[in-house]
């Protein structure tokens, strides 16, 4: 067994992708590899096979690796429920919720929980790509660290450090990351990479050459910028985009404070005739919009507050008035309804709030959590539909007369008695390439005819190629021990 460990300077510098190209870089190379994340926060979750759930990046990268993911490749996963707290999904299960304050003294007891996760994929496979959290710099979150550095060094991993050049100062960011590390940590590092580079990667030749100097660090090469990242799924809704089309069907999705799960509109955003928007806070629902969509929520309740803030509520009881369509996904689809009721507080303070009342259901949550992979048959055009379900809460009411979908032979969802809101718990039904075929055509738009799970492993080849081309990946896969 071999691992190596990719750690950033700071969050969101591509360390993700980095993983990814490797694992399609270490496969095509022969060897049998799986992807690793001590620890991730995100509310971007996929769900296995076996009814756990992980970081969105982990089942990518391990699409990557050409194996299925599993709750191991990503131990602990911080699901955010507020500003201050969040879920803690511990091997793909609910363990707790807490307050970021008190979660430091939940680390030693996880990290138990981490390295035997490591130990199993390692068991498993030939290599293991191991992917940080955030920055080792941020030292004071150095005791009982899971994530970075307290993790590399229990389980003796080399850790390479990606800079990301595209946000600047990144001499700085690099240096700078020694200078703060504990010389024990420090020397845990094998080398680093510069990430995201625009332009002539020569012009920076002296920039790499001093922060090989002045760190002693060997340099594995400088990343361009990957052009096509925005064809994968994205795990942070800060790297939501999607083509600036002038014309076709006008999708506008709401980008909610909690939004989760939100690549459920990757594949929609790569068919020609769409016309993808993800509308931020701040800015109205445009009035030509065809269809509004709400995705899901970690919090159902606290992103009513927060759309009604923006003033959506009244803009989409505007946009139904002028003949448009609604689609609330999961979260979005109990925001649809008439009320969200959480008894327990398993959302956040208990009570009841008032919903939208566009679809004729009321939400009440609780604990039990709906973890699974479905396939069923979408009631409108008659099409197969799979998906997954991930979701506190049952909804109920008139409009579940006229279901969504058929799973099992069990009603899912509700549409309105005009059929221009609907509502489902379903989530990833877009990556079917019939449904979202047949989906389009009842708005009168054809289909691209593209197979998603084809494009996904396309764009995950091209940037294998492209890091192949510009980093020393052999090198890089040889300083793993």
């Amino acid at each position: 067994m071999t691992a190596l460990m990719i750690q950033g300077t700071g969050s969101n510098v591509g360390k993700s992708l980095l993983v990814a190209g490797l694992c399609r870089a270490a496969r095509r190379r022969g060897v049998s590899v799986a992807p690793f994340k001590p620890q991730n926060m995100s509310n971007n979750a996929a769900v296995t096979a076996d009814g756990g759930e992980i970081g969105r990046a982990q089942a990518l990268q391990a699409r990557a690796a050409g194996v299925e993911p599993m709750v191991d490749m990503n131990p602990v996963l911080l699901k955010p429920e507020s500003d201050t707290g969040a879920q803690v999904i511990v091997q793909g299960r609910r363990l707790t919720s807490t307050q970021a304050r008190d979660y430091a003294a939940l680390k030693p007891r996880l990290m138990g929980h981490v390295l035997d996760s490591f130990q199993r994929l390692s068991a498993a496979h030939d290599l293991v790509l191991v992917e940080g959290a955030g920055s080792p710099a941020e030292v004071n979150l150095r005791a009982n660290d899971i994530a970075n550095m307290g993790f590399a060094r229990a389980a003796n991993v080399p850790v390479v450090l990606a800079g990301d050049i595209d946000r600047g100062g990144v001499i700085a960011q690099i240096i700078g990351t020694q200078a703060v590390l504990d010389p024990a940590d420090a020397a845990q590092i094998a080398g680093f990479v510069i990430n995201r580079f625009r332009g002539d990667p020569r012009l920076f030749d002296d920039g790499y050459a001093l922060i090989a100097a002045r760190t002693g660090w060997r340099g594995f090469g400088v990343c361009p910028w990957f052009a096509d990242a925005w064809k994968l799924p994205a795990e942070d809704a800060l790297d939501l985009s999607a083509p600036d089309r002038m014309a076709g069907l006008y999708v506008v999705c709401l980008s909610l404070s909690r939004i989760a799960n939100f690549d459920d509109l990757d594949p929609l955003a790569q068919e020609p005739g769409v016309r993808l928007t993800m509308l931020g806070p701040g800015r109205a629902i445009p009035g030509d919009a065809d269809l509004v969509i709400l995705p899901g929520t970690k919090s159902a309740r606290a992103d009513l507050g927060f759309l009604r803030a923006q003033g959506w509520d009244v803009d989409l009881i505007a946009h139904h008035r002028r003949g448009g369509h609604v689609l609330g996904i999961c979260g979005g689809y109990q925001m649809l309804g008439r009320s969200v009721a959480d008894p327990e507080g398993v959302e956040g303070t208990p009570g009841s709030t008032p919903a939208l009342g566009l679809l004729e259901i009321d939400t009440v949550m609780s604990p039990d959590k709906r973890l699974s992979r479905v396939q069923g048959q979408h009631v409108a055009s008659g099409q197969p539909l799979e998906g997954y379900e991930i979701h506190l809460g049952q909804s109920e009411g008139a409009d579940r007369a006229r279901p969504f979908a058929r799973i099992g032979g069990v009603d899912e969802g509700a549409v309105s008695a005009d059929g221009r809101v609907a509502g489902t718990y379903l989530h990833g039904m877009f990556a079917g390439d019939s449904f979202r075929a047949a989906w389009l055509a009842g708005f009168g738009v054809a289909g691209s005819g593209a197979i998603y799970a084809d494009e996904v492993d396309k764009t995950l080849d091209a940037l294998a190629d492209h890091m192949e081309a510009t980093l020393d990946i052999d090198g890089m896969l040889a300083v793993a021990r």
